[in-house]
């Protein structure tokens, strides 16, 4: 009989790093980006492909911040999903089309990664309730996505890496606004 091994979610520490570099492997998950793409401003970024953000994301890890939690079948890690105040993503602060709906503080999901083998079986949903409980613990009131819209059933993974809406509509999140069609901006509510 062929058991599915049951999910569980963890704040990426320190003790995490291996299971991290596991789960992106050489790539970094997608073209060098070790989730460093809305960190740093696009120069930085490009120019780290080649390790540079590897390290970075290691840093940050080992510096105490948490920077999201992963999601593990056993003892496989099979997902990433980072979460953090706005304020650490430099790109949304310079995006109009993300820019801020209001003056409330919140937390918001820049990423998403989740094994080839472990997609479209409604992981993205679990990680983002995952993440909503992670934020919640650490005092946040308000989880924020950027999910895209895709524009076909076949969209590339490497185009969703924030989401899609039916993720972060079936976790919870309702809209909340947005300056895009194809990139609304959807909350949920933590208190």
């Amino acid at each position: 009989m062929n058991k599915t091994p049951k999910f569980h979610f963890h704040p990426v520490t320190p003790s995490r790093w291996k299971d991290v570099e596991a789960l992106f492997g050489s790539r970094g998950a997608c073209g060098g980006c070790w989730c460093m793409s809305w960190r740093l401003s696009r120069s930085e970024f490009n120019s780290g492909k080649t390790g540079a953000n590897k390290r970075r994301l290691k840093r940050l890890v080992q510096s105490g911040k948490t920077p999201g939690i992963l999601a593990y079948a056993g003892t496989v890690p099979i997902g990433w999903c980072s979460a953090a105040p706005r304020e650490e993503f430099g790109f949304l602060a310079r995006s109009r089309v993300l820019a801020p709906l209001d003056d409330r503080p919140v937390w918001s999901v820049s990423c998403m990664f989740i094994a080839k083998e472990y997609r479209r079986r409604g992981l993205s949903a679990l990680l983002l309730r995952a993440a909503a409980d992670f934020v919640r613990k650490r005092g946040g009131k308000i989880l924020e996505g950027y999910p895209v819209i895709p524009y076909d059933d076949a969209m590339p993974a490497a185009f969703a890496w924030t989401g899609t809406v039916a993720s972060f509509t079936s976790a919870g999140f309702e809209k909340a606004g947005g300056r895009s069609k194809a990139r609304p901006i959807v909350r949920m509510e933590l208190s």
